[in-house]
């Protein structure tokens, strides 16, 4: 058997296309891995573009936040005025090497083409009064609104990524008389009888809510800086029980703490003793434009009292450097130095000040000595009616003994100049019968339609009725009164008895404005606010006592809703401040935010 051989050939074309396939496919493989590469070389540098560009932002953010910390600090102890006067020198801070190393290699722009400064800008050139959102709705502040804005890149990185952020800051003043209780610390509320609260309340500490019968009532907001507590103030001395009364929220929703604290623009921290300085007058040599000079009723009042041992005098305010002097038998018309009573509760015979506002608002009606008032850079007689009376005890021994206590005392008050009237001391203050209301028909109710704006600034204040007579040694049988007007005033803090004789307590919210006689018969209408602004330096004696110097009245106390109409706030009305962050967002490189918000 012969086996065959056979051979199988190809034909060239059949070589060519084997070839041509594999060179195709690893064309192919080839491009699959250059576009593997390409894809993750680009992945990588967009990776690190987005990581580099979040740092941009973050750092643009630290710049903007930088700037905000100056401004924020400048307002809470300077007011507006302050931070509108330091407009360049914000926007001369950037974070620096000096902050840290960090920022060796980062350079900050303001977007319109400015290295190492950051855009601030008063949007708008003015301020807007609003309604303010939580934690303080309902109530109304003026509002100046701040942009600030910064662009950042790291120069060292691989790739120039340049991040910008603007933010707004809302700089608030909320007019203190907008509360119906306010407290530059803690607070205390405790009531034997039924107590309605019907304005918003507000404490820089704690608030303890302690009625002891009945039931306590908020009508409005209520907040604390530290928490509110249904319990006694132990910690600083309350030896009384457990309260045993009722609280009720009308708004439990804005019942909110803790949140920030609501302070005065004085240029140091707000403690309570520091805050008293604004109803003292000036040391020699203090700038009256410094921010705790702005805020002293003494400097910003029409009319200067000073009454020394030899008689009263007074001038006109600090806006024309008292240049005026007022004739000493027209200063005799509303002031008289002569008489004296007995406080219960001080047991001191008081030596006051009587100032009769009826005849001060006759006065000031008709004379010409403050009228050519040097506001709005005129010296012209505007029709102007003097709002304001500062008043300064300088009376010193033997016309003021230990056994005597300085005061002011204001009566027949109940027609007020047409533009209202504040009136200040740094001594105690009593209001002696019905005050601020025009129609008879008004007193003893809620309507304040025919009131003027009023208010008392003072070391205590202490209401008498219109049965008070100075001769008595013991307790008048109080009839109804009226006041209508705000209180600015100190109180005697709650502290560890000074005998078994005390509790401690300081008599609270609801003995804010003290009591001398007998109002177990009568009621005490208050329509107003009570700001509780530091411990009283010179009626010291404790709420309480041994011997029995008053009894507690009805009180029909309101927060006076005039207040929430700026055009009806007393005059020289301190405001507090808060910082509200506002809008956020990024910025593109470049963006001219100065076209924008020239």
């Amino acid at each position: 058997m012969t086996m065959k051989t056979r051979f199988t050939t190809y034909k060239a074309d059949q070589n060519g296309a084997a070839l041509l396939l594999v060179m195709i496919l690893s064309a192919i493989a080839l491009a699959i891995l250059a576009g593997v590469m390409t894809w993750g070389a680009t992945s990588n540098r967009l990776t690190h573009r987005s990581i580099q560009y979040t740092r941009s932002i973050a750092a643009a953010e630290a710049a903007t936040e930088k700037v905000e910390s100056q401004i924020t600090r400048d307002f809470l102890s300077g007011g507006e005025q302050l931070t509108s006067l330091n407009l360049n020198t914000y926007r001369s801070i950037v974070p620096s090497s000096s902050d840290s190393s960090y920022w060796n290699n980062w350079v900050f722009d303001d977007g319109n083409g400015n290295l190492n400064q950051t855009y601030v800008q008063r949007i708008p050139p003015g301020t807007n009064y609003i309604v303010l959102d939580a934690p303080y709705a309902g109530l109304k502040g003026s509002v100046t609104t701040y942009m600030v804005a910064s662009h950042a890149s790291d120069q060292a990185s691989m790739q120039d990524v340049n991040g910008g952020v603007l933010q707004e800051l809302e700089l608030t003043g909320i007019p203190i008389f907008q509360f119906a209780m306010y407290s530059s610390g803690n607070m205390e509320i405790s009531c034997g009888k039924n107590f309605d609260v019907t304005g918003p309340v507000h404490c820089n500490g704690i608030l303890y809510i302690e009625p002891d019968v009945n039931y306590l009532n908020f009508e409005s907001g209520v907040t604390a800086v530290v928490t509110n507590i249904f319990s006694r103030d132990t910690v600083d001395g309350d030896t009384r029980g457990y309260p045993a009364g009722n609280v009720t929220y009308v708004h439990p929703d804005e019942n909110i703490s803790p949140v920030q604290a609501l302070t005065l623009p004085i240029g140091q921290t707000n403690t309570p003793e520091a805050i008293r300085q604004i109803i003292e007058p000036p040391p020699p040599g203090e700038d009256a434009h410094s921010a705790l000079g702005l805020l002293r009723y003494y400097n910003q009042c029409d009319m200067i009292l000073t009454v020394s041992n030899d008689g009263a005098t007074a001038t006109s305010g600090v806006f024309d450097n008292r240049k005026i002097l007022i004739p000493t038998n027209e200063v005799n018309l509303f002031v008289t130095l002569t008489n004296s009573f007995w406080d219960g509760r001080e047991k001191k015979y008081v030596q006051p000040i009587d100032i009769d506002i009826g005849m001060l608002t006759a006065w000031a009606e008709t004379n010409l000595d403050l009228c050519p008032v040097l506001r709005g850079g005129t010296n012209t007689p505007s029709g102007y009616v003097m709002d304001s009376i500062y008043i300064v005890d300088a009376r010193t021994a033997p016309v003021l003994p230990d056994s005597n206590l300085g005061a002011v005392r204001v009566e027949d008050g109940t027609n007020l100049p047409p533009n209202g009237l504040t009136v200040a001391t740094g001594r105690p203050l009593y209001v002696w019968g019905d005050y601020n209301e025009l129609n008879s028909g008004y007193l003893g109710t809620t309507n304040t339609s025919a009131t003027r704006p009023a208010s008392f600034a003072a070391d205590a204040i202490t209401i008498l009725s219109r049965n008070w007579q100075d001769s008595l040694t013991v307790e008048t049988n109080a009839a109804d009164t009226t006041v209508n007007a705000a209180f600015l005033t100190g109180v005697v803090d709650t502290a560890p008895p000074s005998s078994s004789l005390y509790t401690g307590y300081s008599g609270g919210m609801e003995n804010f404005p003290r009591f001398l006689e007998d109002w177990s018969a009568a009621i005490s209408t208050y329509n107003g606010s009570m700001i509780k602004m530091f411990p009283s330096l010179y009626a010291t004696n404790p709420w309480g006592g041994p011997v029995e110097y008053y009894k507690p009245p009805a009180r029909n106390w309101t927060y006076d809703a005039n207040f929430d109409d700026p055009t009806q706030l007393p005059p020289h009305t301190p405001q507090l401040l808060k910082v509200i962050v506002g809008q956020w967002s990024t910025l593109s490189p470049g963006t001219n935010l100065a076209a924008a918000f020239p």
